[in-house]
């Protein structure tokens, strides 16, 4: 939009002046020099080159001109085309206001609490061989904190573990690994970029209540928390015998829950037999599969399933695909290896401190797409 109108005389004087904005500064500068003189000799000559001692007889002409001067179309401010999260940031950049959270917010007890959640996606071959595999991680924090409080979150990233040379024998084995490389994440609007491409620390004024602080995506060093091991056999064209063992590879003090194997059958199965020695097995004739159910399993452990399928006699010469073997399940680790070094809290206007909140930290492992040929 426009942010004033000056009209000059050729001498460069001010004659007609109107400013629709306050950043508009000296009026001198408004108008580029070359332009500016062009329509200052314009005008001198419109007027019939008057003496600017006779403005005053100029100023019916010089307020007929404006409209010349509104035919430009106008911009569009950039923000209309910024998303609502974008705008938020440069509001609070330009104001330093906080759009995000508001004040005056008062809690009883000041908690904290930090879910990280990740889900590992695996391919793997009947040997053994891993063909792919990544982790998909978010955090999720749940403030329940009063006033206006400053956030500073850590994890073990291997920048900052090589930067601060903390990558010891002693971490390694508490944690299981030293470090992990990060591939790519994004952030909340609240989090400080600038803070974090320096320091690597990721520092922020929390929402009121849940939020996903971060998601991050790694492909590095994956702990791997199950290895299937299948074995099919085909005895003659009507019958299959199948045998698949599952290995945890965790802690033994650590319990996997909700464990699912998805073995799948041919579509001319007539009938199943299943021997599982662990949890409960179903043939599902409706997804063509197998379907093992395990409540929970500890780290380091291993349990087996056989079956024999009997099939239809058929005619189709193509041999049987064998899709991959899927499995379901959730351990209480982060598959990535990421761990959380510390969680600080600050408000010193209300005058508690990290001492003074009490934090929870829980780790969330998943299956995504978890599969093994066979």
């Amino acid at each position: 939009m426009i942010g004033g109108l000056f009209i000059y005389n050729h001498k460069g004087e001010v004659l007609i002046s109107r400013v629709y904005r306050d950043d508009i500064g000296d009026s001198r500068l408004w108008l580029p020099t070359e332009f500016r003189d062009r329509r200052a000799e314009n005008l001198h000559h419109a007027a019939g080159h008057q003496e600017s001692g006779s403005k005053p007889h100029s100023f019916l002409l010089l307020f007929c001109l404006p409209c010349c001067f509104m035919w430009a179309p106008r911009w569009p401010c950039g923000l209309q085309h910024q998303t609502k999260e974008e705008q938020s940031q440069i509001t609070s950049q330009v104001t330093g206001q906080i759009g995000w959270r508001r004040e005056g917010i008062k809690y009883r007890r000041n908690e904290l609490f930090l879910d990280v959640l990740e889900s590992v996606n695996l391919l793997m071959s009947p040997q053994g061989q891993v063909l792919s595999a990544h982790v998909s991680g978010r955090v999720v924090m749940k403030s329940y904190l009063s006033g206006m409080p400053e956030c500073k979150f850590g994890m073990n990233d291997k920048i900052v573990i090589e930067k601060q040379g903390k990558g010891t024998a002693d971490e390694t084995s508490k944690s299981g690994k030293q470090s992990i490389a990060i591939d790519d994440c994004t952030f909340h609007q609240c989090v400080r970029l600038s803070k974090f491409d320096s320091e690597r620390s990721i520092s922020f004024i929390p929402p009121d209540g849940e939020f996903e602080l971060m998601r991050y995506r790694t492909t590095k060093d994956i702990i791997l928390p199950f290895r299937v091991i299948p074995l099919v056999r085909e005895v003659g064209r009507t019958k299959l015998e199948v045998k698949v063992v599952i290995k945890s590879n965790f802690k033994p003090s650590l319990l996997a829950q909700k464990i699912e194997v998805r073995i799948p059958t041919p579509l001319n199965t007539s009938g199943v037999q299943v021997i599982c020695m662990k949890g409960k097995a179903k043939y599902k004739a409706s997804e063509n599969a197998i379907v093992w159910k395990i409540k929970r399993m500890a780290g380091m452990k291993e349990s087996q399933i056989s079956a024999e399928i009997e099939l239809l006699p058929t005619n189709d010469k193509k041999k049987w695909a064998r899709p991959p073997i899927s499995m379901n399940f959730e351990v209480p680790f982060a598959p990535s290896g990421l761990k959380v070094r510390y969680l600080k809290v600050f408000e010193p206007k209300l005058n508690y401190s990290d001492h003074d909140v009490i934090k929870w930290v829980r780790y969330i492992g998943r299956s995504g797409i978890y599969e093994t040929r066979c």
